[in-house]
């Protein structure tokens, strides 16, 4: 495949409401769209950093530096053969998980679309829609069980709350003696330390599917002597940013559940390799969510129909998250099963209008 021409343009879309986590409260999605054209095909790809570095260490301004100053470069001077190709010919420079992914996501939709194959099939996935759950923001008690009861009831398979020191063991004991049967977890987003393990340790009469990443986000050590003091399983998000990081994670007992996010780990190729791997492993698999637009929500959708993803993910529907999205397509789960988007790679096409109203800048890069 030969790539003629890339565009990279940045959006902010308002959420439809504010949306609250230990680490701060956003009121928008900034996010960098990667659109790559060869021989008349468009493909599309989304960055998931963040305009801060609050999940992790990328920002927005960073990754464009990156994919100015070296990977769109590199791809406008270089054939793929395969999009899985990329992974490697990327390693010398180093780290950047989510820069690069924005591009090679697009690389992977164009390679589809030009096969005139849906994404999911050329990834290796299978099945016509995937299980979801939904990811509550952090607020007051009333209004938690009234959006976890309007959430069961409209079919979601899971229920995530977010935690933090203050608003955590009391929160989650009132939405499971309200809902005695739910499938719950909660997510930390590292607010805690190993010092907090007492505390900790009353999330094990809330009967969790998982708790998430409770402690440092680039920690795995001290994670895996937690994981000995809980009987509440531990899941990993930020501090898994690659296949080996992952592997370190099992091995040290670090987690007992993946969050899988092909963004946070530098694509679709290393997200395949980690889901062989919690296969060959049988460590229960999810796709985690960074609250996309359409065209990261339908990377998110095709990628969770590979066979690892055995626990309901975060893409819940886009309108749960925005007024109007960046796509055409509605992605709206029906009882707690999302519909993979029909038709050549990712199946989504832009909404070109509205795309143009909520763009801050755009640039075009060719041979």
């Amino acid at each position: 495949m030969r790539i003629d021409e890339v565009e990279l343009r940045v959006v902010s879309v308002p959420f439809r409401s504010p949306v609250r986590t230990s680490y701060g409260t956003e009121s928008e999605k900034v996010a960098v769209l990667a659109t790559v054209r060869s021989d008349g095909v468009e493909g599309y790809g989304e960055g998931v950093m963040e305009n801060l570095p609050l999940y992790r260490e990328e920002s927005v301004d960073g990754a464009l530096a990156l994919l100015r100053r070296a990977l769109v470069p590199w791809i406008l001077a270089n054939d793929v053969t395969q999009p899985d190709t990329l992974t490697d010919a990327w390693r010398c420079w180093r780290g950047n998980p989510m820069a690069k992914a924005t591009l090679e996501h697009a690389v992977w939709d164009c390679c589809a679309r030009q096969r005139d194959l849906p994404l999911w099939e050329v990834l290796g996935g299978s099945g016509a829609a995937v299980a979801v759950g939904a990811s509550l923001g952090l607020t007051p008690i009333p209004d938690t069980l009234e959006r976890v009861g309007r959430h069961l009831d409209e079919g979601y398979q899971r229920i995530k709350l977010k935690v933090e020191p203050g608003a955590d063991v009391d929160l989650l004991a009132a939405v499971r003696t309200a809902f005695p049967g739910a499938a719950l977890s909660a997510d930390a987003n590292s607010a805690y330390s190993l010092a907090d393990a007492d505390h900790l340790r009353g999330f094990d009469a809330i009967g969790l599917t998982y708790l998430e990443q409770p402690l440092h986000w680039d920690d795995l050590v001290e994670h895996a002597a937690l994981a000995g003091m809980l009987a509440t399983p531990l899941c990993l998000d930020e501090s898994l940013t690659s296949y080996e990081r992952t592997v370190a994670a099992l091995d040290l007992g670090a987690c007992a559940v993946v969050n899988l996010k092909s963004g946070r780990v530098g694509g679709h190729a290393v997200a395949r390799r980690i889901n062989d791997l919690c296969v060959a492993r049988s460590v229960p698999l999810w796709c985690g969510g960074m609250y996309e637009l359409g065209i990261g929500r339908a990377h998110n959708i095709h990628l969770a129909t590979l066979p690892g993803f055995t626990l309901p993910g975060d893409t819940a529907s886009a309108s749960r998250t925005y007024e109007h999205d960046i796509v055409q397509e509605e992605l709206e789960a029906t009882a707690g099963w999302m519909p993979v988007p029909a038709g050549p790679g990712i199946g989504v096409s832009l909404d070109r209008p509205f795309l143009e109203r909520v763009t801050c800048s755009t640039e075009t890069h060719r041979r």
